[in-house]
């Protein structure tokens, strides 16, 4: 006879095993059952991976990429009344008189296109950029801004882009969340629903990772008190537990969001520790990105981009470090300073390596800023810009759009769209299509409609693309 203890030692051993089996069986699962799995794009993509370098707060158009040299001459002047009328309600109300930019514009590459001198590094990089002068969105304010620009509304709760693109296609990393969003530390305006799935399934939200910790970026990540294999046995337990609880309850989403979620969780335990280490990077590479908060960050980027990730978000800092309502030529400076250096870097390093032509880079904040002043001092040091959303700089880079090219006009003021305009759900339709995806195609059933993420609106902008 067999002592009861060791009966059930040898039993939960005998679990265990099985368990692990199972739990193995399902991490090398890449069939139609793994909801990750990668899926065939609608038509041949141009694209694999994005990544977005996210100014939250709202850089100035007029003093980085959309030059207004007329300003100069009506410079301290008052807004025409005719302008000014077609502000939006709060601007309006506090529109100040015009403040040409302090900064220097000069023309560079074979392109000429125009930079100021805000980003010297970047600048070399002109003949690649592909500057969309002309975007607009709905609301002049932060959240709603941000909620737009990530999400395509700006009051509920939708998909943001990275989880309709991962819905989509999958993830091509099977160790490594596909969609990641890095942040030095904090938050931005808005928080977490940015990157949110919203009533898609949870395994497509964002992954958010503050960056400027010297420590494990991940909390958590590596267990000390269990061995590997022990470790494989009590998750493949579980697993086999929440799969049989699943079955009683059938199309729980939360249920199979964790039983994915706590699988990758596993793998990445190794993978995620070399993604984030740094110090596998050359010094050469280091000191190109410069090791800054957000040098790190970009860099970080372009490790994960290596890694098969399809969406990687660096957003600049907490809240809205671009918002300039006073001290814009200080403030601009400093943050510009930050990001030219790492952004030219990243530029030249997805070159080296051989990740340019399926790479999408986008540059822009949630919205931009007027050419009029704000604040009561008659002080330029202590000027500031306001929100504005109707006609606003982004630019695109890699080898899927038009390098060297601008794409649509501001007025002589810089504060509304002459020609070409592209709104938000235009840019969301755009980089959809370079992923191999139709943005008309691409939906979701829930509370008894068809939801998707540019909603019923969206033109792809077939002038921007290579």
């Amino acid at each position: 006879m067999i002592p009861r203890r060791q009966f059930l030692q040898r039993s939960g051993f005998g679990l265990g095993a099985l368990a692990a089996s199972d739990f193995l069986r399902a991490a090398d699962d890449v069939g139609e059952s793994n909801p990750m799995a990668v899926k065939q794009p609608h038509f041949p993509a141009k694209i694999k991976r994005v990544i977005h370098l996210f100014m939250n707060g709202g850089p100035s158009q007029i003093d980085t990429f959309d030059p207004k040299p007329e300003l100069t001459k009506l410079d301290g002047k008052p807004l025409p009344d005719s302008i000014k009328d077609r502000l939006q309600p709060v601007q309006k109300a506090r529109v100040g008189n015009i403040f040409a930019s302090p900064f220097a514009f000069q023309k560079h590459g074979q392109s000429g296109l125009e930079v100021s001198e805000l980003f010297p590094n970047v600048a070399k990089h002109a003949d690649s950029l592909c500057v969309v002068r002309s975007m607009t969105s709905d609301i002049a304010n932060h959240s709603p801004g941000l909620l737009m620009m990530n999400c395509g509304h700006t009051v509920l709760e939708r998909p943001s882009i990275g989880s309709w693109i991962l819905y989509g296609l999958g993830s091509e990393s099977a160790d490594l969340p596909g969609y990641i969003v890095l942040m030095p530390s904090g938050l931005p305006t808005a928080q977490s629903k940015n990157w949110t799935s919203a009533f898609l399934p949870g395994m497509y939200q964002g992954t958010h990772i503050e960056t400027a910790g010297r420590g494990q970026l991940i909390p958590d990540l590596t267990r000390h008190d269990l061995s590997v294999g022990n470790q494989r046995a009590q998750l493949g337990l579980i697993r086999s537990l929440n799969e049989r609880h699943l079955r009683s309850h059938p199309g729980d989403e939360r249920l199979e969001t964790r039983i994915q979620s706590m699988e990758l969780a596993f793998r990445m335990q190794s993978s995620a520790t070399d993604a984030f280490d740094l110090k596998d990077e050359t010094e050469a590479t280091r000191a190109a990105y410069g090791d800054t908060p957000v040098g790190n960050n970009i860099l970080l980027a372009r490790r994960l981009a290596e890694r098969g990730v399809r969406y990687i978000q660096c957003y600049h800092g907490t809240g809205q470090p671009w918002d300039s309502h006073s001290g814009l030529v200080k403030n601009h400076k400093k943050l510009c300073e930050e990001a030219d250096q790492p952004i030219a870097a990243l530029l030249s390093d997805l070159k080296e390596r051989g990740l340019w032509e399926d790479t999408l880079v986008i540059w822009g904040g949630e919205m931009g800023r007027t050419s009029t002043y704000q604040g009561s001092s008659d002080k330029p040091a202590v000027f500031g810009r306001d929100h504005h959303v109707d006609g606003f700089t982004i630019w695109l880079a890699g080898g899927a759009v038009k390098g060297g090219y601008v794409h649509g006009i501001t007025d002589e003021f810089g504060l509304g769209v002459a020609s070409d305009a592209v709104h938000v759900h235009d840019l969301h339709a755009t980089i959809l299509h370079l992923f191999g995806l139709d943005h008309k195609r691409l939906t979701f059933r829930y509370s008894g409609r068809d939801f998707r993420l540019t909603d019923v609106h969206g033109n792809v902008v077939k002038e921007l693309l290579a």
